[in-house]
This record gives structure tokens, C-alpha cells and sequence, in this order.
């Protein structure tokens, strides 16, 4: 199968050869087989064109511009179709073709939803999200704090000390805890019972 890209070398506009140039790139780029078509030069490529695009892909004039691009003779799409299928990465099926050998081939949407364990990837996703909010508030808030006590570096001092010593009690406690939780050491059981 042959890719047919229907392009306009002598166009005046400027939009229309950067499409055409970025359509032929990636093709060449990727090794794709593919034909250039003028329509500028041969009336009857400008005539198979436009009778070969779809009617709800014709523009409002009725007129398509190039590039078009066909499989044989299957439309593929235009340039903004193209682009689209390119960014979503689904270039492949887009022209109708089978991925090359050893390529990454990407799930439709409905099979990358679902995970394994029978989540849905959009749960996953949003908690993500929810907790990476929650934390950037927290460092919002504490960006916020810093600012206020930048005006009193005595009163800034006085608050960090009391911080400190509430987290070193802190600290204190859980580590105590941790100790009574553990069994099997003399002598310490003995302590929890006679307190």
C-alpha cells in the first residue's frame, strides 16, 4: 500500500507549504513509503482529490486544500486530522497501516483506562492530583508564614525554637511508644506493669 500525499508545489500560501513540508517530513523521517501528488501541475490529480475527500470533510467552499493524504485510494484526513493523529500518537492506524516491528504500540483509550487491579486510571490520577494539591498548599501556607515572620526576626526565631522543641517532644513520644510496642525484652515489660 502506498501513502498518497496530495500537495500544491507552487502554492502562494505560506500555511499551506509548511503543512505540506510537515506531512512529507514525518513520513520520510519515519521511513514511511509514501507518493507526492501536485495538483498544482496536473489538473487531474487536483480533480481525483476533490472527488475522492469525504463531503463532511470538504470545507464550507467545498473546495479542500492541500495536503490530503489517502491510503490507495482510502482518505486518511487532512493536515489538522494528520497533526491530530501524530500528537496522540496513532499515526499508524490513522494512515491505515501496521505499526513497524519493534515499535511502541499505544492502547486505545477504552484499554489504557482500566487498570489491573480493576481501578479506573482517571481515579488514580485524580487522587494523584488531589494529594499533589494538598501539598502544594501546604507549601503555600507555610511560604505565607515565612513572609509574616520576615518582618520580626526576633519573634521568626522565638516561633522556630518553639517548633523545634514541640517536634523533638514529639519525637520523644513516638519513640517511647515504639519501645512499649516491642515484646520480648526483659525488664521492660515489667515497667509498663508496676507504672
Amino acid at each position: 500500500m502506498v501513502i498518497k500525499v496530495f500537495v500544491a508545489t507552487s502554492s502562494g500560501s505560506i500555511a499551506i507549504r509548511k503543512k505540506q513540508q510537515e506531512v512529507v517530513g514525518f513520513l520520510e523521517a519515519n521511513k514511511i513509503d509514501f507518493k507526492e501528488f501536485d495538483i498544482a501541475g496536473d489538473e487531474d490529480n487536483r480533480k481525483w482529490m476533490r472527488e475522492n475527500v469525504p463531503g463532511e470533510k470538504k470545507p464550507q467552499n467545498g473546495i479542500p486544500l492541500p495536503p490530503q493524504i489517502f491510503n490507495e485510494e482510502q482518505y486518511c484526513g487532512d493536515f489538522d486530522s494528520f497533526f491530530s493523529a501524530k500528537e496522540e500518537n496513532i499515526i499508524y492506524s490513522f494512515l491505515g497501516l501496521a505499526p513497524p516491528p519493534g515499535s511502541k504500540v499505544t492502547k486505545s483509550p477504552e484499554e489504557a483506562s482500566s487498570l489491573p487491579d480493576g481501578e479506573v486510571a482517571g481515579e488514580a490520577q485524580s487522587t494523584t492530583e488531589g494529594t499533589e494539591k494538598a501539598e502544594a498548599s501546604g507549601e503555600h501556607e507555610a511560604q505565607e508564614e515565612g513572609d509574616e515572620d520576615a518582618g520580626d526576626p526576633a519573634g521568626s526565631q522565638e516561633k522556630d525554637t518553639k517548633e523545634a522543641a514541640a517536634e523533638g517532644a514529639e519525637g520523644e513520644a513516638e519513640g517511647e511508644e515504639a519501645e512499649e510496642e516491642e515484646p520480648g525484652e526483659e525488664g521492660e515489660g515489667d515497667e509498663e506493669e508496676e507504672s
